[in-house]
């Protein structure tokens, strides 16, 4: 096993009052080990933690994907690209911030790795400031993709809460029907109505109907449909 030690700093100013788990790793995949021991000193002059691998194989043996954080990726080593791994993890369904660090880039793969969601690519050599810009820009996409993933788990098990009826009258909510339209959709009276949407709104902790749209705009197209299952 070649993996670099992991590097940890005594200071951390970007987060407080997190596990190891939950802190930001910084993983840095590059062939050259030179680049990887100066890269991790930077990282560690930023107050972050970083957990080095020479090759990409080398780094998906390592149960290290569950961590927030962000990549610095070569993107010419030996075997799979760079390119390659950040196709493999959008497919896998681990969409990591990558910023791609190259000595060997050119315009088409500037282009295939930004449309693929990138979040910079950079040449050797790079300023430091340059390169830890990016690795904060990264860190932050990922913390607000895990916030959004956790929000919408959250909502879907308050959505599994409710019965086929109230699922129904939220449907003409968000739809933007008044209540006495969705009543007669429905064939049930508007006071019902009422008490369906009063309900469903308590269970999926809305507070106004502004705030009901934000969380039903979370849900999945699937479940936003018209439900057919009676969960009464």
């Amino acid at each position: 096993m070649t993996t670099d030690r992991l590097i940890q700093s005594k200071s951390r100013p970007f987060l407080s009052n997190q596990s190891e788990a939950e802190y930001p790793l910084v993983i840095i995949v590059d062939d050259d080990a030179s680049v990887r021991e100066a890269l991790s000193e930077l990282i560690l002059s930023a107050g972050l933690e970083s957990m080095n691998f020479s090759s990409i194989g080398e780094f998906l043996d390592a149960d290290v994907l569950d961590r927030p954080g962000c990549l610095i990726l070569d993107v010419r080593m030996p075997g799979a690209s760079g390119l390659d791994l950040q196709h493999h993890l959008a497919e896998t369904g681990h969409p990591k911030p990558i910023v791609f660090l190259t000595g060997h880039g050119d315009i088409p793969m500037t282009v295939q790795a930004m449309k693929a969601g990138a979040v910079d690519f950079l040449t050797k050599p790079v300023r430091d400031q340059t390169l830890l810009d990016a690795v904060v820009s990264g860190i932050a996409i990922d913390a607000a993709r895990r916030r959004e993933t956790s929000a919408m788990k959250c909502n879907l098990e308050r959505f599994e809460t409710l019965t086929k009826r109230e699922r129904d009258v939220l449907h003409g909510v968000a739809s933007g029907r008044l209540n006495k339209q969705i009543a007669f959709d429905l064939g049930i009276s508007e006071v019902t109505v009422k008490m369906h949407r009063s309900n469903a709104m308590r269970k999926m902790a809305a507070k106004s109907l502004g705030d009901f749209v934000r969380i039903w705009e979370t849900l999945p197209d699937s479940m936003r449909g018209r439900q057919t299952r009676s969960t009464m």
